[in-house]
């Protein structure tokens, strides 16, 4: 079992009417994340952040669980959400579902926290079709707006990257549009993570969603030149780097630095 640590706190930013509003014990919250709120209709954006990745494994669970450390560290109720989560193991457990739990400090129905869980390590659309079941973004956002209503804020991961397809119709990126949440970027450091990472933006932004920042993480030690990588990125994306991990294999996540706003 991996332990999580919070990073130290972050200094707020957003205006002082919505700080009080939603964020009342805030002198020392993650909330500059959100920004002012900029809500559809759907969801509160003032208090929910949406990680997504530039593909699958490269480290969203380790970020939406940092998350939500550090957001316990000045609010009580906090929560991790995985609306779809494939593959399971004998037991019938889902790890990142798991570990989402372990980091929030809020018990919620499983229903809520994890309304589409599928056995098979597959994409969501094949896995949901072979289990005979569909996966419905309607419900999935009336579940976010249940656990709303019960917390401080919501951490929101998302399966695969962010265009990763739910059915035959429909991707992650319509679940995170209909959301509404600011997005937080996982960039895998690899080669052709720039494309990636500058496409999913793109993709972000096409959808009228916010990048709210963006964390490095260095998942290939064999990669040449991530300086220039990293430095190319920082230019390119346009928001603010939360994070660069290292490659540490089989390292405790306490000794890493999370979510660390750029000076």
């Amino acid at each position: 079992m991996r332990v999580w640590r919070a990073a130290p706190p972050l200094t707020p930013t957003l205006s002082r009417t919505r700080e009080r509003e939603f964020w009342p014990r805030c002198s020392e919250s993650i909330s500059c994340l959100a920004g002012p709120a900029k809500c559809g209709g759907a969801t509160d954006v003032s208090r929910g952040w949406f990680v997504t990745g530039t593909d699958t494994g490269v480290g969203k669970t380790l970020a939406s669980c940092a998350l939500l450390h550090a957001l316990r560290a000045a609010h009580p109720r906090c929560i991790g959400m995985k609306p779809v989560a494939a593959g399971t193991d004998t037991q019938g457990h889902n790890e990142d579902v798991l570990a989402l739990r372990a980091a929030s400090n809020v018990a919620v129905p499983a229903t809520l926290d994890n309304p589409v869980l599928l056995a098979e390590p597959l994409s969501p659309h094949i896995a949901a079709a072979r289990a005979g079941r569909s996966i419905e973004i309607k419900a999935i956002v009336r579940a976010y707006g249940e656990l709303a209503s019960q917390a401080d804020a919501v951490v929101v991961e998302g399966a695969g990257g962010f265009l990763v397809p739910l059915s035959p119709n429909e991707t992650g990126a319509d679940l995170a549009a209909a959301l509404g949440l600011p997005v937080i970027l996982v960039v895998g450091l690899r080669l052709g993570c720039l494309n990636h990472a500058l496409l999913t933006r793109d993709a972000i932004q096409a959808r009228g969603l916010r990048l709210a920042g963006w964390i490095a993480n260095r998942i290939d030690p064999t990669m040449a030149e991530q300086e220039a990588n990293l430095a190319y990125l920082r230019e390119q994306l346009g928001a603010p780097l939360l994070a660069d991990w290292p490659w540490q294999p089989g390292a405790e996540t306490r000794g890493l630095r999370l979510l660390q706003l750029p000076d």
